[in-house]
């Protein structure tokens, strides 16, 4: 039996190494896609419906993604100004995106007879993008899959399924940069001998980073649908999708917005984290207009200010105001402000301890201050806000940075 803690050595001696690109890059695009976009009910519409197996099958014979997505996909990633993407290679309905050797249950053997994720992988890189693929353990089209938990043999059985699977992933398509695990029902780390397996993924592809989700603490932290840095100060990674669930629904509750994606960045680069944000396409593989309309509109702020989400991952204390909040680099502090909050001529800034030494908005004019020890006040500005999305104000400062208002009034 392989060691555990021999293993998380081994992981940790490379971490920082590895990790390297990932922190720089912040922003990835997360891609729910499968047989269950036909239905449009969501990812988990096989298990929530209890669609018995042969008809649900039926689905890999109707799918026909259009030529030419995954190229779509990887363009639209780079105009949103994401640095990754990551694809589920195979979700929990047990349905392959890929060419395999083990089952016929693939888009390469049966509806699209295509390897997709060959497509996306090749896509991605034709970008400049890293690459990486979400890969469920858990796979309710496997008749192993609750049997195991009582039968050794059927676990056994169903284990060594799922390696040979994930070897075919770290093989057939080159580097591969992350691996996505998710859907650990009904077995444990243990159960699924996730050190063996993940010891084979490191061999296979040395320089790759892992998430949390086979029952080991592997690379990095998965926070999924909020934006809760490690307690632990491990890397972490919030997962976020704008619709009603991952996979493709046609309705929508509200519509994608710039503004809440700069949000989102500017939150996670306040604790030092990534975004990975989901689009879940429709059945051809075509992106919702309002998806790609506010990844692009995204985009376009990033390429202005992205240093400001990018680069600054420094954290401090501080308050989240009303009007706007920090992100820092360094002896930078940059305060981002919603468009529709933007106060007009004057703007305070409460309990901002430390000394500004400058301000001015960022890539423009400098703007005069006032600072007292509660307060400082930023006089002068346009009356509308310069950025119709997200604007900010840079300011240089120096001494310990911290921002404490409290309860009470001072």
């Amino acid at each position: 039996m392989i060691d555990e803690q021999q293993y998380r050595q081994e992981v940790e001696s490379t971490h920082a190494r590895r990790m390297a690109w990932w922190h720089e890059a912040r922003f990835g695009m997360f891609i729910h896609w499968g047989l269950y976009a036909q239905l449009g009910r969501g990812e988990w519409v096989m298990n929530r419906e209890r669609i018995p197996i042969a008809e649900y099958e039926q689905l890999a014979e109707t799918w026909a993604p259009k030529e030419g997505f995954a190229r779509e996909w990887a363009e639209l990633a780079a105009q949103a100004g994401m640095r990754y993407m990551v694809l589920t290679a195979r979700h929990h309905d047990g349905f392959c995106l890929f060419d395999s050797a083990l089952t016929d249950y693939t888009s390469a053997k049966r509806g699209p007879r295509r390897d997709l994720v060959a497509e996306y992988v090749a896509a991605a890189r034709e970008k400049g993008l890293r690459v990486g693929l979400y890969f469920s353990l858990m796979d309710w089209h496997h008749p192993d899959n609750t049997r195991c938990l009582e039968d050794e043999e059927a676990r056994r059985c169903y284990v060594e399924y799922t390696h040979g699977l994930v070897r075919e992933l770290c093989t057939q398509y080159g580097k591969i940069d992350i691996l996505w695990y998710d859907g650990g029902w009904p077995l444990d780390a243990t159960g699924w001998e996730s050190v063996r397996l993940n010891r084979m993924v490191r061999a296979l592809q040395p320089e790759i980073v892992i998430n949390n989700r086979s029952g080991l603490p592997e690379d990095f932290g998965t926070p999924e649908d909020q934006i809760a840095p490690a307690p632990d100060g491990r890397a972490w990674e919030a997962c976020m999708t704008f619709y009603d669930g991952w996979g493709y629904t046609p309705g929508e509750v509200s519509a994608m917005s710039d503004w809440l994606i700069v949000d989102y960045l500017r939150r996670v680069a306040q604790g030092g984290g990534n975004l990975l944000l989901n689009i879940g396409p429709k059945p051809d593989g075509s992106v919702k207009d309002s998806a790609a309309t506010a990844l692009r509109s995204a985009g376009l702020w990033l390429r202005q200010y992205g240093q400001c989400v990018y680069a600054a991952t420094d954290p401090f204390e501080q308050e989240v105001m009303f009007v706007g909040a920090f992100t820092r680099l360094g002896q930078t502090l940059y305060y981002l402000v919603h468009h529709r909050r933007w106060p007009g001529t004057e703007m305070a800034i409460a309990g901002l301890r430390g000394t500004v030494r400058q301000a001015r908005l960022m890539g423009g004019q400098e703007v005069r201050f006032t600072q007292t020890p509660r307060r400082l006040v930023l006089h002068d500005l346009p009356e509308r806000p310069p950025d119709e999305c997200v604007s900010v104000i840079e300011l240089l400062v120096e001494g310990e940075m911290r921002q404490v208002n409290g309860m009470g009034y001072y």
